[in-house]
């Protein structure tokens, strides 16, 4: 089985399309049309079982406009939000304030309707830093 339909035998699953492959839902159809695409495209590309990962890794990361390397807390990668607030450029969820730096999703809170943030989820950082999250329940 391809990625092209394994793709289509999932989104059967999840119930966006029927069992004749008729789209359920306008939007839902250009979404899965375009994953389609990049799977179209990362299937010519010969990948092995130790590539494939590491370049889908990579992918999702940049896609999410999360950092592929450390932050350094360099200079350059700072833009003034405010006044004495800075945004760190590499990764947006990733501040500095007053001289700390923090990352504002550094703590995730998970309840029965799901995943959230709240002023609890900033946690001060030291660099180099590759942002990661905790998950902890509802407070």
């Amino acid at each position: 089985m391809n990625y092209r339909e394994h793709a289509m035998q999932e989104y059967r699953a999840a119930g966006w399309v029927d069992e004749n492959g008729k789209w359920k839902d306008e939007m839902q159809e250009l979404i899965c049309n375009q994953v389609m695409e990049l799977l179209d495209l990362f299937g010519t590309h010969g990948h092995s079982g130790t590539t494939a990962p590491y370049a889908r890794t990579m992918f999702d990361k940049l896609s999410s406009y999360e950092p592929i390397a450390p932050l350094t807390g360099e200079d350059w990668e700072w833009i003034e939000v405010g006044k004495g607030v800075y945004q760190n450029k590499r990764c947006g969820h990733v501040f500095k304030e007053n001289g700390q730096a923090y990352d504002s999703e550094g703590i995730i809170f998970k309840d029965k309707d799901g995943y959230f943030q709240s002023k609890g989820s900033r946690v001060n950082i030291n660099f180099p830093y590759t942002p990661k999250q905790e998950v902890r329940p509802r407070p």
